[in-house]
């Protein structure tokens, strides 16, 4: 990694908000069908947060958040029995000021500045931006298309007419070896623009080919963007995980996440629904700035 900080800011914005089942945050014995279906609950409002790096090199995003139309078009969502499960899972509110375009405007920027989108994964709470960013790079893991692509994509949550559009230019990206002992336990990843800073790593379970990214920073602690591997950092920091998804996997991700974080102390988890993460992003900015 250069000593040179080719990073000059981060920040977050929110697409709108997302209410789920308690059981869908966690931690739940119970099964991900058990709890969509018999759960009378719902959580209070959460963020659905996307990341904007001002990288030397362009503007990245990490996920695109929710689209608009999702609140606006009957038609956005599968009908009949899946139709159902969406509308179990989580109910949506964004406002006219809350699209990704208008968002990156509140930052001072036009939404054509953005170089390259990073997705953590392919559901529609991530992806909603896509319409927005033909332009640009749209980076996803390799494993998380080929998911995609497997029959019953809708109920898994893949949503194809939103995720394939005309125009875009994809950029599917295989881990290979780092040669980073930094990282470990995470010997696979990334490197996004070959200079350290930006580190794709693979942490499975939400989906299959879910992905986390960290940030490092010569001055500052480093951040991890980690998704849907959580919707609460303390509960990550605790050894737990979401109530939906491949278990075995979320655990071993939250392990490795874990023990990343005793290597980096001062690392900060971002999660995409998670209603600290804008305050703990602004803790760690401020905590660690340098004063001359």
């Amino acid at each position: 990694m250069t000593h040179r900080d080719p990073i000059s800011r981060v920040s977050v914005l929110s697409t709108g908000t997302v209410q789920i089942r308690p059981e869908h945050v966690g931690p739940t014995w119970k099964n991900t069908y058990v709890w969509l279906a018999t759960s009378n609950q719902w959580t209070q409002p959460r963020p659905i947060n996307t990341y904007v790096i001002e990288h030397r090199d362009g503007l990245v995003l990490f996920d695109t958040g929710q689209d608009r139309a999702s609140v606006t078009d009957p038609a956005y969502f599968p009908g009949g029995l899946t139709g159902v499960l969406y509308d179990r899972l989580a109910r949506f509110d964004v406002d006219p000021d809350q699209t990704l375009t208008r968002q990156l405007a509140a930052l001072g920027h036009h939404v054509a500045d953005v170089h390259t989108a990073v997705l953590s994964h392919l559901h529609q709470d991530h992806i909603g931006g896509l319409p927005e960013l033909k332009h640009a790079e749209i980076v996803v893991s390799a494993r998380e298309w080929s998911a995609m692509q497997r029959p019953l994509a809708a109920p898994r949550g893949f949503l194809h007419p939103h995720i394939e559009l005309d125009g875009l230019s994809w950029n599917q990206v295989h881990f290979e070896p780092l040669g980073d002992p930094d990282l470990a336990p995470f010997t696979a990843g990334h490197d996004l623009f070959g200079d350290g800073s930006l580190v794709l790593l693979p942490t499975p379970g939400h989906t299959p080919g879910s992905t986390s990214l960290l940030v490092r920073r010569p001055s500052h602690p480093p951040l991890l963007m980690v998704a849907d591997l959580t919707y609460d950092a303390d509960l990550l920091a605790a050894g737990h995980v979401p109530g939906v998804g491949n278990k075995r996997q979320m655990r071993d991700g939250v392990a490795r996440v874990n023990a990343l974080r005793q290597r980096f102390p001062g690392l900060t988890v971002l999660a995409a629904h998670d209603p600290t993460a804008a305050d703990r992003l602004a803790a760690s900015l401020a905590a660690d700035r340098i004063v001359p």
